[in-house]
């Protein structure tokens, strides 16, 4: 659907929602739209990306279809979340081409990627791919630490340009109000909104799914997931500093602190996102917006392969099959990177900007009293 026209039909939703305001308590939607009389792109977008698409709404609301009047928040919001995306992804050129394949853009990219690192090591020496290596440094007999560090430390650094650059115009487009980036009370409350998923309860019965029983499920997917991405961000992070402040050199044991982060965070991105491809499979189809997943897909797919050949090379690395399943755990991580900032992962970025201008926006309604 045209972003004008769904952005239209949101316009209109948000009007008639306005006036019976009978889901004000389910989440921060709809207090957030109470506080407005007319709603601009802006303020539609920011609405879409606050929402957390628990469904919870179209259940209570007495005039969902067949009603004439049918309101279908989800997935009008949902639509016009994934619009957003593409409207704000840097630079605009990647956009329409991530958002119509993003599931074989990823593969491609990976196979790649594993098989540049492949061809590099059959060419420098053939042994290196079928050899057994251990002990630190074992992993750079297949691609030098610094030709290594080059190729994915610019596939990081694009990653977070391009996201930072997402998040600026998103920022621009809701008209975030001044003061946004030094009220820590605003701050820290959406901070815990995020990391608690607040929002994703339905109002406190939990997210609607695949039919009228709510539950949790959903909602601890995606803490399985969001806190195996921060474990994993936290083990790479720390073998960094290993390499470059104390000089030792991966692979390292098994109750090394890398290693323990790694697995940790490795299977919470098997359980985390298996689930949520699941339940995305499972969804009434009323409440997505079905004609287009591929970016949503694509980025739990590659979290769910990072994990799967990191787990299977930190089991196999002192086995004859460690250069390959190396390789292929890079092109799985570069394709992860590239993908970054085309798909679901900037919608946690303007979301938590969403929570941010949410929370200021309470405290302005009712100065000197604290968030809720």
């Amino acid at each position: 659907m045209p972003r004008a026209k769904i952005l239209a039909e949101a316009d209109r939703l948000m009007t008639v929602c306005n006036s019976c305001r009978y889901c004000e308590g389910l989440c921060a939607v709809f207090p957030a739209m109470e506080m407005r009389r007319a709603f601009s792109d802006g303020d539609l977008n920011y609405l879409a990306n606050l929402c957390h698409a628990c469904g919870a709404c179209y259940a209570d609301c007495q005039f969902s279809p067949p009603h004439e009047f049918n309101v279908n928040v989800p997935r009008t919001l949902a639509i016009a979340r994934n619009n957003s995306w593409r409207a704000y992804a840097w630079p605009q050129a990647f956009a329409g081409l991530f958002a119509r394949n993003g599931v074989a853009i990823s593969i491609i990219a990976a196979l790649s990627v594993a098989i540049f690192i492949f061809g590099f090591a059959a060419l420098t020496d053939h042994e290196v791919l079928v050899g057994v290596h251990t002990g630190p440094g074992a992993f750079y007999a297949l691609m030098p630490h610094n030709a290594m560090a080059a190729l994915f430390g610019a596939a990081f650094l694009y990653a977070i340009l391009a996201c930072v650059m997402g998040m600026r115009a998103f920022w621009r487009d809701i008209g975030a109000p001044a003061g946004m980036t030094t009220d820590t009370a605003s701050l820290w409350q959406a901070a815990k909104d995020a990391c608690t998923l607040r929002y994703l309860d339905g109002g406190g019965v939990g997210c609607f799914n695949e039919d009228d029983q709510p539950t949790d499920r959903r909602r601890i997917d995606h803490h399985f997931t969001f806190y195996g991405f921060l474990l994993c961000f936290a083990a790479t992070s720390v073998a960094t500093l290993y390499h470059y402040l104390l000089a030792r050199e991966a692979p390292y044991p098994w109750w090394d602190l890398p290693v323990v982060l790694g697995t940790l965070g490795g299977i919470a991105l098997v359980i985390g996102p298996i689930g949520l491809l699941l339940a995305k499979s499972q969804r009434d189809p009323v409440l997505v917006d079905s004609a287009r997943s591929g970016m949503d897909v694509a980025f739990i797919l590659m979290l769910l392969l990072t994990s799967v050949t990191g787990l299977a090379l930190l089991l196999l690395r002192d086995t004859a099959v460690m250069g390959p399943l190396l390789a292929l755990h890079l092109g799985v991580v570069f394709a992860l990177f590239i993908t970054l900032p085309y798909g679901k992962f900037v919608h946690g970025l303007y979301r938590f900007v969403a929570l941010v201008r949410y929370a200021l926006e309470r405290r302005a309604m009712a100065p000197g009293a604290a968030t809720e």
